[in-house]
């Protein structure tokens, strides 16, 4: 009678998060699979900004072309700099006070080809949806993780009902509940695994999960971000000159993506003086063995270093390297002196596992298998939800949600075992399912209460 209590447990269970999360399980899984080819589709969505070339062909240097944008687009100066290998265009990340952005792209002459609006690129509106339902705030954020997690339960309470129950055993004469049934329970058991992963993968992304490993990572260097790469050098004070060594630096621009990260950059019109040039910069790191592609963030104040870094997750067309590729390098602003240099192999434990995970994620730790496998991994889940969604419809009565039968609120040790793990790797899900618990409870109360007046 235990083990048929347990089974209705997470059939009932299994059965309302189903019902609650298959519209967000569904947005989220049509987004993935739109991030997954983001890169294919910019390519070809954005042919002009990052191939093709200006009507002026006179040779600039790239400090020329990054003074000609911010003429052109006075209120903007530069946040950021994308090196790309041939044949693509160099792209800058323009920002403004009010912390809008702009990428503008430059062609092989340095001159400026044309111009985006970051919030309506293909690849960031995928990802806004993905991970904030296009609408954000901390609410949406933990409301899509709380999908993510639950998706995790609907797929470990799948595999225990299919091999406790009969969804796999063949019948003589099976019916058309059964038969969908079947298909939901075969595919879900295939998936599983691979689902699993990637959901995980995507976990350092979340608000609740994602900020607790994020943290973890940098207060445990050892397992985590190493420490240079969370506070980087300062460059060396005796290369400013003396004549303006006292000079005010200029503000940071607020709310760059450079200053999301921890470095907010310095207006590139009015650098102090002796600051060397983006192309001594590049000279230097090409001396240094570093190869395009690679982005550039400018320095923060008078003691700010060069940020020149190779990334496997940037999110950016063009940008993405291997892992084993990945590399952060501080650069002096007064004498482009490399100060220091992490790698791949100083990253701890967790930084190794985000470096390696959130492009697996994406689909393109691997190339193009990684993203065939990722897309019929998508696909698949797409159809679970279909043929569950069917095999409900097949046992449910008109008038009525149908939900399975609780047949007793006894928990058995192992039930209880099970919750409490998956609670504490996931705790939103883990809080989530108190108040699951405290639900149940309330309608099992509310039945005995039913059942004893109507025995009266």
């Amino acid at each position: 009678m235990m083990e048929k209590n347990n089974y209705n447990r997470f059939w009932r269970w299994h059965f309302y998060a189903a019902l609650f999360m298959t519209p967000l399980l569904i947005t989220l899984t049509l987004s993935g699979i739109g991030y997954l080819f983001y890169t294919n589709v910019e390519n070809n969505m954005y042919k002009n900004e990052f191939f093709n070339k200006s009507t002026q062909i006179e040779q600039l240097t790239i400090d020329q072309g990054i003074e000609k944008a911010q003429q052109t687009f006075k209120d903007y100066s530069v946040s950021k700099i994308i090196a790309l290998e041939d044949p693509y265009n160099t792209r800058l990340t323009m920002t403004n006070k009010d912390g809008d952005q702009k990428y503008v792209f430059l062609d092989s002459n340095y001159q400026i080809v044309g111009s985006q609006n970051p919030k309506y690129t293909f690849s960031n509106v995928m990802r806004e949806v993905h991970s904030s339902l296009f609408v954000g705030g901390t609410l949406v954020n933990y409301l899509v993780e709380l999908a993510a997690c639950w998706a995790i339960f609907l797929l470990l309470s799948g595999i225990y009902m299919t091999f406790k129950g009969r969804a796999l055993k063949k019948e003589p004469n099976p019916t058309k509940r059964q038969k969908n049934l079947k298909w939901h329970a075969l595919l879900g058991t295939i998936i599983t695994f691979p689902m699993v992963i990637i959901i995980f993968t995507g976990l350092p992304w979340s608000a609740f999960m994602g900020d607790f490993i994020y943290s973890a990572a940098q207060k445990h260097p050892s397992i985590g971000i190493p420490a240079l790469k969370q506070n980087p050098p300062t460059s060396d004070m005796s290369e400013i000159p003396w004549a303006t060594r006292k000079n005010e630096p200029p503000a940071s621009s607020e709310g760059s993506h450079a200053e999301h990260n921890g470095m907010a950059q310095m207006d590139n019109m009015s650098k102090p003086s002796g600051m060397i040039t983006v192309q001594q910069l590049m000279n230097e790191a090409e001396k240094a063995n570093i190869s395009k592609p690679y982005s550039i963030i400018y320095p923060k104040g008078e003691k700010g270093v060069y940020t020149v870094s190779k990334g496997s997750n940037t999110g950016v067309t063009g940008l993405d390297v291997s892992p084993y590729d990945e590399v952060t390098t501080y650069f002096d602003q007064y004498s482009g002196k490399l100060i220091s240099k992490v790698g791949y192999q100083d990253y701890g434990i967790l930084a190794k596992w985000f470096t390696w995970g959130i492009p697996l994620h994406e689909g393109h730790l691997f190339g193009w298998l990684n993203k065939v496998i990722n897309l019929i991994v998508c696909l698949s889940f797409l159809l679970v939800m279909f043929w569950g969604f069917k095999t409900w419809l097949t046992r449910k009565k008109k008038n009525s949600v149908s939900a399975p039968p609780n047949l007793s609120s006894k928990l058995s040790i192992g039930f209880i075992i099970f919750m409490v793990i998956l609670g504490c790797i996931m705790p939103l899900f883990g809080i989530s399912l108190i108040l699951v618990v405290l639900i149940e409870m309330i309608f099992s109360f509310k039945n005995k209460f039913q059942n004893v007046n109507i025995a009266k």
